[in-house]
């Protein structure tokens, strides 16, 4: 990643930062559900849409939050 590539990212995080999130909290945890949900239904099966990967990471932090809530 290039620096200019990196400033691009610094600047853009802040309000992703506020949906792609650790769901520590059981809020947190449905306000991602919503989302992914959301998401969801906007990319269908389309893989190439712009939102796929994003879909993807709510998926796998959902996933992680389960996992780790079910050892508890």
């Amino acid at each position: 990643m290039s620096v200019a590539e990196l400033e691009n990212m610094t600047k853009a995080w802040p309000p992703i930062s506020r949906a792609v999130r650790v769901p520590h909290t059981e809020a947190d945890y449905r306000e991602l559900m919503e989302l992914l949900d959301r998401i969801t239904d906007k990319v269908g099966g389309d893989k190439n849409q712009p939102l796929a990967s994003l879909m993807d990471v709510l998926g796998v932090l959902i996933r992680i939050r389960r996992m780790n809530t079910c050892r508890s």
